[in-house]
């Protein structure tokens, strides 16, 4: 049944607004509400709240926002791209791909740089180009294979690949190398400081508006290739733009951020769910906006179980998109049915 979004839409942005402030007020620093609130407009407040609010808690849930939003925006167009309820980064091996370009920039070459290019932008280069290959990889293989089933089965095996390779650069890597590979596998949105977070919201948020643009070849593609191609979409041009956008954003969240790529599984279904349509000028700014929901969510939960034992925030959106994919099993296909 299709729901108004003109009541959805406000229930969502309320709720982004209601899980920021929750982020800033949660965490080992006690910062109460009303001083979090001020911290945000006064910039001539030197308290330690002030400032664990506008050095830290904000540019974080910042920096949640724009990955969760990258994420969804990525979960949805490949649900869509390949027909399958459970495409989605982590489930295809696309994060895998990412995370494997990372380890052979911090392992393999122990961080070192090019001329001309920082051990971040090596980071950015190394993800990308990962992601980017396990997609061509699996779209090679859904046009061979032609079954959501078998596809599955390529994407875990991609990402078994990917997991053996990178053991075998952690035996050979560095104590130093290794000890910030395996930090960075747990997960977490604060890595992105003030000098970071011009190159990852400038590049996130440019593919977010590029992802808002292919909501009408989306649709047509919803119906079949042929049935696309009839009404004039080019659809090999829409293809290679949705694999290189989603690898650009998955490689991106994951190289900062970490292999968090169950947010773009889980938000999609929620937002079907939320407006009982497949129409995708609806559901890629809904999933955008969930997934920002969500990553707020779960970096107020890391942060709520403190600094010494805080939970991986990989963890944290596993616990929160098993379930979904269980659902999604138990539902079968009628998702597809929707609208």
């Amino acid at each position: 049944m299709q729901r108004s979004p003109w009541i959805i839409w406000p229930v969502l942005f309320l709720a982004l607004f209601v899980t920021f402030l929750l982020h800033l007020v949660s965490g080992p620093v006690d910062v109460p509400f009303g001083e979090a609130i001020a911290a945000l407009f006064d910039t001539s407040g030197e308290g330690l709240g002030t400032q664990v609010i506008r050095k830290v808690r904000v540019p974080e849930g910042l920096t949640a926002v724009v990955v969760g939003a990258a994420l969804g925006a990525c979960g949805v167009m490949m649900q869509t791209l390949f027909g399958n309820p459970l495409a989605g980064p982590g489930v295809l091996g696309v994060t895998s791909g990412a995370g494997l370009g990372v380890a052979l920039v911090m392992l393999a070459s122990a961080g070192a740089s090019l001329p001309g290019l920082s051990v971040d932008a090596l980071v950015v280069a190394g993800a990308s180009c990962g992601s980017f290959g396990v997609l061509l990889l699996i779209l090679w293989a859904d046009r061979r294979l032609q079954d959501g089933v078998s596809l599955l089965i390529v994407g875990l095996m991609v990402g078994y690949f990917c997991s053996a390779l990178i053991s075998i650069l952690e035996v050979a890597a560095g104590a130093e190398a290794l000890k910030g590979y395996v930090l960075w596998g747990m997960g977490t949105f604060a890595a992105v400081g003030p000098d970071r977070s011009p190159l990852v919201f400038g590049l996130l948020a440019t593919g977010c508006v590029l992802a808002m643009g292919t909501a009408k070849p989306l649709d047509a593609m919803q119906l079949g290739e042929t049935y696309a191609a009839t009404m004039g979409l080019q659809v090999s041009r829409t293809r290679t733009l949705v694999v290189v956008l989603t690898g650009c954003l998955a490689g991106v969240a994951t190289a900062f951020c970490g292999p968090i790529a169950f947010l773009g599984l889980a938000t999609p279904h929620v937002a079907r769910g939320l407006f009982g349509r497949s129409d995708h000028r609806f559901l890629i700014p809904a999933t955008m906006l969930l997934g920002s929901i969500l990553a707020l969510l779960c970096a107020t939960v890391v942060r709520s179980t403190g600094p010494v034992s805080a939970l991986p925030l990989n963890a944290v959106t596993a616990l929160l998109g098993v379930p979904v994919v269980v659902w999604v099993l138990i539902r079968g296909r009628r998702w597809m049915r929707m609208g």
